[in-house]
């Protein structure tokens, strides 16, 4: 397989700016020369229609009473010193009778003229002139000068041409400046953002989105340092219950029923252990673009019913009610959306104040779009952390309070079934309530999409 090399783009730019700059200057040279040439053309006919009337003025005194040799005495005169001038006049049918020069060698360089006029002295009546001027001495200033104009467009071209060089590499300087910052950001620190100071201005929006970029990369490295602390955390936990009432098992013998009860508290922990996993694979699956399989629910306001009446016991223990506010139809994969709303319901249980009621709000701000909010009234959650509730094992309380149940997955799964509808998780918080949620596409899929999920 061939490797393409890259191209350098300081050299592409000023070979083209040195072929471009020699194509105009040829095309402004050019112009002159044909100009010129031209202009002498013109110049040599006029001066030949000139001498055209001179000589049917004394053509038409000689016929009138003068005589031949006075003519050609009066041509002569009017040639002298003419040397590139020619003229002939033929008496039809009696031949010549003025040559003012010799025939010329060729006739490559020669303008030539001829016209016929009335001769009385001829038995025809009829004279013939021809007029002939040499244009060698224009055609050597036209050499001359197209010799000069090619030396110039070439000298021009490189002077051009180099200064161009050094133009491209002035103005590429900063784009190598660039490219040292990234390269010891690879090498040292990849936080440090760049400093676009230096920059010329088209390479101001490069600096800002990679900087953003930088932004982002160094938000996922601390999330991921947090996220990994996290999952140690809610590991260890049940690992070490495990393995503490393992050994403590060992310790001594015990009857089947004393073993059916560590063997039960295990169990709990390793299910504990397996609803770690199965969130992980479930957030894992819809993080690389698992959609969800949507069916047409008529409904929602009954799938939200079903939740509350799921989390019947939980609220009637925490002496909160729910109540659902509004209804919607689309289509939705309602497996995944009935856990969304359990995961709120059972987020908004543990938060709300006793004696309160959580409203569950189903909306449709747009055509085709729904809005599922849940909203308590209970301990506001700081503006600061507000964003950060969707993130992977994150709790509001430090010291991490009901660990032993919820392990920190249960919005970050809301966000995630948000997502696999195409959509966003909402989250608010004011005058003592919040309202945490999520807003999604709800319209039909293609049929392609179908066969496809």
């Amino acid at each position: 397989m061939k490797v393409t090399q890259p191209r350098s783009l300081g050299h592409w730019l000023s070979w083209w700016l040195a072929v471009q700059t020699l194509a105009g200057l040829g095309a402004v040279c050019l112009g002159v020369y044909l100009a010129t040439s031209v202009s002498l053309t013109s110049r040599q006919r006029s001066e030949l229609a000139q001498k055209e009337q001179v000589i049917r003025h004394l053509v038409a005194e000689a016929s009138k009473g003068g005589s031949i040799d006075a003519l050609r005495h009066k041509l002569d005169d009017f040639f002298l010193g003419r040397s590139d001038l020619r003229l002939v006049l033929r008496a039809v049918p009696s031949g010549t009778i003025y040559e003012s020069s010799d025939p010329p060698v060729s006739s490559v360089n020669y303008l030539r003229t001829s016209f016929e006029m009335p001769w009385s002295l001829s038995p025809e009546g009829l004279l013939r002139v021809v007029m002939e001027v040499d244009s060698s001495a224009d055609r050597v200033v036209l050499n001359r000068l197209a010799w000069t104009l090619l030396a110039s467009a070439l000298i021009g071209s490189v002077l051009v041409s180099a200064g161009g060089f050094a133009l491209v590499r002035s103005a590429l300087r900063p784009v190598a400046h660039l490219a040292d910052q990234l390269r010891q950001r690879v090498t040292l620190d990849l936080v440090q953002p760049l400093n676009g100071s230096a920059q010329a201005k088209e390479l101001q929006p490069l600096v800002l989105q990679f900087n953003e970029l930088l932004e982002r990369v160094r938000a996922a490295h601390v999330q991921l340092e947090s996220f990994n602390a996290d999952v140690a955390h809610e590991l260890r936990t049940p690992l070490t219950n495990l393995i503490g009432e393992c050994e403590l098992a060992l310790r001594r013998p015990r009857d089947a029923v004393a073993l059916q009860e560590v063997i039960g508290s295990n169990l709990e922990e390793i299910q504990r252990l397996s609803s770690i996993v199965n969130d992980m694979l479930f957030l894992s699956r819809a993080q690389i673009g698992v959609e969800a399989r949507r069916q047409l629910a008529p409904s929602l306001a009954k799938v939200a019913r079903d939740v509350i009446e799921f989390h019947d016991a939980a609220l009637q223990d925490a002496d909160v009610s729910a109540l659902v506010v509004g209804d919607a139809s689309g289509w939705v994969d309602v497996a995944l959306l009935k856990r969304a709303l359990s995961n709120l319901l059972s987020n908004a249980t543990r938060f709300a104040e006793r004696g309160s009621s959580i409203h569950i709000r189903i909306s449709e701000p747009a055509r085709g779009s729904i809005r599922l909010v849940v909203a308590n009234r209970g301990r506001a959650i700081p503006v600061e952390q507000l964003h950060r509730i969707f993130d992977r094992f994150y709790r509001v309380d430090a010291a991490r309070q009901g660990s032993g149940v919820n392990h920190g997955l249960g919005l970050s799964i809301v966000k995630a079934i948000a997502m696999m509808h195409g959509g966003r998780s909402l989250a608010a918080c004011g005058a003592g309530v919040t309202e945490i949620g999520m807003e999604f596409e709800a319209t039909k899929p293609d049929a392609s999409r179908l066969e496809a999920t």
